[in-house]
C-alpha cells in the first residue's frame, strides 16, 4: 500500500518524465513544434513513463526519506534512469518506432538531472523548514577538530535539523582556518579558542577528534572548562565497535580520554581469519575483559561464542547486549565455575570449542591477600581445570589473559597468577593446542578499579583515599587491552608469554586530580586527598616483566614477547599440584615462596613472626 508521501512523489515524478521526451525532441529539432514526430511520441509517451516509474519503484527510489538523501541516492536515481532508457530505446528499435536515435540519449540525460534536481531541493527546503522551526536560532555550538569526524558530527547535525546553533569548526591545520566545510567556516586555531567562544556566545564545545593522543585531548579540555561551555568528546577510535562516528556517540570526557594514546593498527584480515566460523569460549565473559572480549569477538563473526561465567547476572547482561547488537543466533551464556572441574569438561564436550580465551580470575589484591586459599583454587586450579579441557577436546588455541602483578610478585593474588602462567606452560609442553599467556597492566574502569572508587568518593564530596603519593601504574582502556590480546592470539606458535605495551606509568595522584577537574572541582580546595599508606600485597611501582626476562619484539608494535621459556619442570609441577587441597594459609605460602623466590610477601613474614 502506498503512502500519501510516495504517491505524490510518484505523481511528481510522471509529469517530469512525460515532460522530458517533448522537451528533448523541441532541442533535437531546434524547436520544430510542427514535426510528425510529435504525433508518434505522443503514442509511445504512456508507456515509456510507465517503465521509468517501475524502474524508479524497483530500485527503491519511493522508500527513501529525502531529508536525509546523500550521494548513494542519487546514484540510485542515475541506475534507475540508466535501466529504463536503455529498456525504452531498445523496444522502441524492436517495434520500429519513427524517432531520432539521439532522443534517447537527450531524454535520459534531462531525465537523470531533473530528477536529482528535484530530489536536492526537496531535501533542502525540508532542512530549511526544519531549522527554521526545530533548531536553535543562535549560533551556541562549536566543533574542534575540521576533519572527517568533525564534519561526519556537523553533517548528522544538519540533518537532525540542529544545524542552525552550529557555529563552525576551530583546528590547528593552518591550511583549513578560513576555509568551509559543509558551509561552516573552520574560525581559527585553539589558540584563539577563547575569543571565539567570548564573541560567539558559545555555550557548547565537540572535541571531534579520536585518534589524537590524550595529552591534546586535555590540553583542549582544560581549555574548554575555563570557558565555562559545556564540553563533550567522541571516543576513540578503539572504542568506536562499529568504526563508525555518530552524535550519539558523543559523550562527557572520561579519565580514559585524558590517557589516551595513538590508535591501534590492528591487522583485522588476521583477527577475521583467526576467529570467522569457530566456535570461541570466553570465560570470565561477564567481567570487565571478558565482555569486551566478546564485543570484539564478535565483530569477527565466530560461528558460536560461549558466554561463560559464574555470576548469572553479568553473564545475561552481555548476552542481552551481545544479542541486541549482533543477533541471537551465535551466542551461548553458561553458569559453570572453573572451579568445578566436571561441569567445565561437561561444557567442553557439549560445544567443543576451536578457540579459548581464559579471562576468569580472582584480582582484588587486598581480598586474596586475606584468602589465599581461594586465589590459588580459582587462579592456579581453575585455569588447570579449562586448559586440561580444551586439551581434551581439542582446541586449536588457549590464550590465558594475565597481569603485571604476576612479576615479582608481593601479592598472593601476583603470585598465583604466575603459577597458573607455569600451568599453562606445562600443558603447552604436552599438547596439540597453542597455549600462550598475554600480560597486561591495570585497565580503566575495571571492576575494583580505583576510578570507580575514585568517582564515588567524589560523589559523597571527598576525600579521595591514595595510599602513597609516588604510586604509579600502567594503564590502558579496555577495548584496548581486548584488542590486542586477540591481535597476539593470530600469531601465536605456543608457550608464548605476550607482553602488552602499556605506555607511560601514570602517577594515582595526577590521576585523581584529572578525574577531580573533570567534575568541575578544584584539586585539595573542594576535594581533599589522603594518603593511607600501603595495603597488603600492594607495590609502589609495577613491572610488566623480570630484569631476567627482556622482550623481544613481534609483528605488531605494541605486542612484545619475553622470552621466558620453558621453566615449568617436573619437580615444580609436583609442587604446584601439592597445592589443591591444601587449606593452611602458611604451607600455602610456603610453597609459593619455594616456586617464586622472587614473591616477598608480608604475610607469610608475618605468620612467621607469630609462629
Amino acid at each position: 500500500m502506498l503512502k500519501s508521501e510516495q504517491l505524490y512523489f510518484i505523481l511528481f515524478d510522471a509529469a517530469i518524465l512525460a515532460a522530458v521526451p517533448f522537451a528533448a525532441l523541441l532541442l533535437r529539432l531546434d524547436g520544430d513544434v510542427g514535426s510528425p514526430y510529435f504525433n508518434v511520441l505522443m503514442k509511445v509517451l504512456p508507456v515509456a513513463v510507465i517503465i521509468k516509474i517501475g524502474a524508479f519503484y524497483f530500485y527503491g527510489i519511493y522508500n527513501r526519506i529525502w531529508r536525509y538523501a546523500t550521494v548513494r541516492d542519487m546514484f540510485s536515481i542515475i541506475g534507475a534512469c540508466t535501466i529504463a532508457n536503455v529498456v525504452i530505446a531498445l523496444l522502441a528499435m524492436y517495434m520500429q518506432v519513427n524517432l531520432p536515435r539521439s532522443i534517447y540519449v537527450i531524454s535520459y540525460i534531462l531525465d537523470v538531472g531533473l530528477i536529482c534536481f528535484s530530489r536536492l531541493v526537496v531535501r533542502m527546503l525540508l532542512l530549511m523548514n526544519q531549522s527554521r522551526f526545530g533548531g536553535e536560532p543562535d549560533k551556541s555550538l562549536l566543533i574542534i577538530g575540521a576533519g572527517d569526524a568533525g564534519v561526519m558530527i556537523a553533517r548528522e547535525l544538519v540533518q537532525r535539523g540542529e544545524g542552525g546553533k552550529l557555529l563552525g569548526f576551530v583546528d590547528d591545520d593552518k591550511s583549513k582556518i578560513g576555509r568551509k566545510l559543509l558551509g561552516y567556516g573552520v574560525l581559527g586555531s585553539s589558540d584563539q579558542l577563547d575569543e571565539i567562544v567570548r564573541d560567539n556566545g558559545v555555550r557548547e564545545i565537540i572535541i571531534a577528534m579520536p585518534s589524537v593522543k590524550g595529552s591534546i585531548i586535555k590540553k583542549a579540555a582544560g581549555k574548554c572548562r575555563g570557558l565555562g561551555c559545556h564540553v563533550k568528546v567522541l571516543p576513540g577510535l578503539y572504542e568506536l565497535i562499529d568504526g563508525k562516528v555518530s552524535v550519539q556517540q558523543l559523550r562527557n570526557i572520561e579519565l580514559e580520554d585524558l590517557l589516551r594514546r595513538d590508535s591501534i593498527q590492528l591487522d583485522m584480515d588476521a583477527i577475521s581469519r583467526y576467529i570467522e566460523n569457530k566456535v570461541v569460549m570466553v570465560t570470565g565473559a561477564g567481567g570487565s575483559i571478558g565482555s569486551e572480549l566478546c564485543r570484539q569477538i564478535s565483530k569477527a563473526r565466530p560461528a558460536k561464542l560461549i558466554l561463560l561465567g559464574r555470576g548469572e547476572n553479568s553473564i545475561y547482561e552481555i548476552h542481552q547486549e551481545l544479542v541486541e547488537k549482533f543477533g541471537a543466533e551465535r551466542y551461548v551464556p553458561v553458569i559453570a565455575d572453573i572451579r568445578d572441574e566436571e561441569r567445565i569438561d561437561s561444557v567442553f564436550s557439549q560445544y567443543r570449542p576451536q578457540l579459548v580465551f581464559h579471562a576468569a580470575a580472582h584480582k582484588h589484591v587486598p581480598l586474596m591477600e586475606a584468602q589465599p586459599v581461594e586465589a590459588v583454587k580459582n587462579n592456579i586450579f581453575g585455569t588447570r581445570h579449562v586448559a586440561q579441557a580444551a586439551d581434551r577436546y581439542g582446541a586449536e588455541a588457549f590464550v590465558m589473559i594475565s597481569t603485571d602483578k604476576a612479576v615479582n610478585p608481593t601479592s598472593v593474588m601476583g603470585a598465583s597468577k604466575r603459577l597458573a602462567e607455569l600451568v599453562v606452560q606445562d600443558m603447552n609442553r604436552h599438547s596439540n593446542t597453542k597455549f600462550a599467556i598475554v600480560r597486561f597492566g591495570n585497565v580503566l574502569g575495571s571492576r575494583g578499579s580505583v576510578v570507580p572508587l575514585f568517582k564515588k568518593q567524589i560523589a559523597k564530596g571527598g576525600p579521595i583515599t591514595i595510599t602513597d603519593p609516588e604510586m604509579v601504574r600502567y594503564f590502558m582502556t579496555i577495548p584496548e587491552a581486548a584488542q590486542l590480546v586477540l591481535q597476539a592470539g593470530t600469531f601465536s606458535k605456543g608457550g608464548e608469554v605476550f607482553l602488552l605495551d602499556m605506555g607511560e606509568p601514570v602517577k594515582i595522584l595526577d590521576m585523581a586530580r584529572d578525574l577531580v577537574e573533570l567534575h568541575g572541582l578544584i584539586p585539595d580546595k573542594d576535594i581533599k586527598f589522603v594518603f593511607t599508606g600501603l595495603r597488603p600485597g600492594e607495590k609502589l611501582y609495577e613491572e610488566l616483566l623480570t630484569a631476567e626476562e627482556g622482550t623481544q619484539k613481534t609483528c605488531h608494535e605494541r605486542i612484545f614477547e619475553a622470552p621466558i621459556g620453558d621453566v615449568a619442570t617436573p619437580e615444580m609441577m609436583e609442587k604446584i599440584n601439592s597445592l589443591e587441597h591444601e587449606k593452611d594459609t602458611y604451607k600455602i605460602l610456603t610453597v609459593i615462596k619455594e616456586l617464586i623466590p622472587t614473591y616477598n610477601s608480608r604475610a607469610l613474614q608475618n605468620l612467621k613472626v607469630n609462629g
